[in-house]
């Protein structure tokens, strides 16, 4: 093969990745501005995806292990604990197929385990690293989750510890959204409980309420929801089907262990410094951390495809 033959498909190569219709639409300045730090809105094309039909997302109900499967009853109040709601007595299948009267909320988790699910959660993601990179770089373990909700359901108060970026597939709903800094709402204490992973479910108070922003979405339109950020979900009356792709970083595995080190102090009867008080003592803590429990442990929270599940 001649150098001017290498350089010729070397260019048709990259026309063709060019032309790739995108999977989401993100504005660069806005990402810039706001990536983890507060929520905003992205376009997408994933609305008429056949995957998120009811017949695939029944298929895929089959294939995923019991565990990763949640449903209840989606006449609860915002207070009421995540997985909490009560049961229909409905199957997995019968409650995807019913859905749009049997009152329920669904969530299949980890839906990376199945190759096409994982496929398209890559693709998605390959494009907001591109963005996430330059400002919180080391993108890793990344999971898929997929809500399927009926008319009215109610998603209670709660929050996760990934990057979360919300697609919404079909229906409507409206996202409340706290600010995760606003320790009038999320205390110091609440945090490190939640990384601790000795309480992860959220205690609502009405005083709450005024504090929330909302974000309507639609089908593709998604919403960016930062790191331990808190929030509740209420559909509008037509079936919901949304696709969170969620992800972890360096910083978010950091942010992490500061809060599980603060918990240990504060047992131990010390007032810790918040977490991103002091740059300084939050790498002092992840230091200490490391060398307890060891280096290849902590690198390997952050290998490509480590897989944990979501608890909230």
């Amino acid at each position: 093969m001649s150098e001017f033959t290498a350089v010729q498909q070397g260019m048709t190569s990259r026309s063709i990745e060019t032309s790739r219709p995108r999977l989401l639409e993100i504005d660069a300045a806005t990402f810039r501005g706001k990536f983890n730090r507060a929520p905003f809105l992205i376009r997408h094309r994933l609305a008429d995806h056949p995957l998120f039909s009811l017949s695939r997302l029944i298929e895929l109900s089959r294939r995923l292990p019991e565990e990763s499967v949640k449903y209840t009853g989606a006449n609860i109040s915002i207070a009421t604990p995540l997985y909490d709601g009560p049961r229909t007595g409905l199957s997995t299948q019968e409650t995807i197929r019913q859905i749009e009267e049997c009152g329920s909320w669904m969530v299949l988790k980890n839906v990376e385990i199945d190759p096409e699910y994982r496929a398209l959660l890559d693709g998605c993601l390959d494009e907001v690293r591109e963005f996430s990179e330059s400002i919180h770089p080391g993108m890793c373990q990344r999971e898929g989750f997929i809500f399927v909700s009926s008319p009215a359901a109610v998603t209670p108060y709660h929050m996760d510890p990934e990057h979360n970026f919300l697609l919404q597939i079909r229906g409507e709903k409206q996202l409340h959204v706290w600010d995760g800094w606003d320790r009038s709402v999320l205390s110091e204490v609440e945090l490190e409980q939640y990384f601790f992973g000795s309480d992860r479910q959220l205690v609502f108070k009405q005083e709450y309420r005024p504090k929330a922003a909302a974000f309507g979405v639609t089908p593709g339109l998604g919403l960016h929801v930062p790191v331990a950020t808190p929030h509740w979900v209420e559909n509008g009356d037509a079936v919901s089907i949304s696709f969170s792709i969620t992800f972890r970083s360096r910083a978010s595995e950091r942010q992490q262990i500061v809060h599980r080190v603060n918990q240990a102090l504060r047992r131990r009867g010390v007032t810790p410094s918040p977490y991103a008080a002091s740059a300084a003592k939050d790498w002092l803590k992840v230091l200490a951390f490391r060398v307890l429990h060891g280096a290849k442990r902590c690198v390997d929270w952050c290998r490509p495809g480590r897989s944990i599940k979501k608890q909230a």
